[in-house]
């Protein structure tokens, strides 16, 4: 089956500067991309250029099968794109609100109300159909922004930003509902430049710095391309008391001392360790050994383990030294 979206050499200049430069990635429906890298990195432009909204300088873009270059018009109702700034109308409610952008679509009569009620009611606004748009929380206008995207149905969803500012709980809630409309078929990309944001509801990321894409696949997979595989990070957490700095400060000059630690940093109220392994031995060897190390040496050692490589280990991992 072909995929959904096709993106083929994209490129976009503006002057002399190359805002994205080469990006290629493919996205299946049903599946959730986040489009990962710092601010500036060309996350906005390509979703821009994916939106119809800006033209590439070069490249292709298929969705559907059909080119946004040279079909826009017949590719514009597959699409809903929710910018990074969005806005409502002052004195006008909820339901007002959607509404009019269901007009906007061409849906009308029954099938509008339907359509709006629909909406309203998967995003969760339906008791607040009658409040004005302009006294919502944060929160509750981001689910405005994302119902008036989903009003016509799109098969292909651009959200950039889209938790940007919101409260945890905000943020768990909008992460339900992108995993709800992925269920439903629908591609959904995500632009962030905040990792623990995207690590729970991908499937798949994509890192973009400078326009430039450096990798598309799935965490773990990015993670195999690191270069010095032959390492561990480790946690340590010690029981402290009145002496804690004293305590901690030993600690870490202990971890730094020894021949394969070759990064030792304070993250809370752990210890963060880079451990190098000797060929031939395996992390749990070469852990129990540091371990032992810090036992040995009266230091109340209260928790140690290995710690979990992550989404922010991948984006490090395909970075480094790639754009020097």
């Amino acid at each position: 089956m072909s995929p959904l979206l096709e993106v083929k050499g994209l490129r976009r200049d503006y002057g002399a500067l190359r805002a994205v430069d080469d990006v290629s990635f493919k996205l299946e429906a049903g599946s959730i991309l986040g489009f990962i890298g710092p601010n500036g990195a060309g996350k906005s432009t390509t979703l821009r250029i994916l939106a119809t909204l800006d033209a590439p300088t070069s490249g292709e873009v298929l969705l559907g099968g059909h080119s946004l270059v040279d079909r826009p018009d017949k590719v514009r109702p597959l699409i809903g794109y929710m910018p990074d700034r969005y806005g409502t109308y002052d004195d006008v409610t909820v339901f007002e609100f959607l509404d009019f952008f269901a007009r906007a679509y061409g849906l009308t009569g029954a099938k509008r109300r339907q359509r709006v009620e629909s909406v309203m009611g998967f995003t969760g606004l339906g008791p607040l159909a009658d409040k004005l748009t302009t006294a919502l929380s944060k929160g509750m206008r981001q689910r405005v922004a994302l119902g008036r995207t989903l009003l016509h149905d799109p098969q292909l969803l651009l959200l950039d930003e889209p938790a940007d500012g919101l409260d945890p709980r905000a943020r768990i809630e909008l992460r339900e509902l992108l995993r709800a409309l992925a269920d439903q078929g629908k591609a959904v990309i995500i632009s962030s430049h905040i990792l623990t944001e995207l690590a729970e509801i991908c499937d798949t990321c994509a890192i973009i710095e400078q326009g430039r894409l450096l990798a598309t696949g799935k965490v773990e997979d990015l993670l195999q391309q690191d270069s010095n595989l032959a390492s561990v990070e480790l946690t340590v957490r010690l029981a402290t008391g009145p002496e804690a700095e004293g305590t901690w400060s030993r600690a870490e000059r202990l971890l730094l001392e020894q021949p394969r630690v070759s990064r030792v940093s304070k993250e809370g109220e752990s210890l963060r360790v880079s451990l190098e392994l000797e060929p031939g031995t395996g992390a749990d060897v070469a852990s129990a050994a540091l371990l032992a190390v810090l036992v040995t040496a009266g230091l109340p050692v209260c928790a140690f383990g290995m710690r979990e490589r992550n989404l922010e280990d991948a984006f490090m991992t395909v970075t480094k030294g790639r754009l020097a």
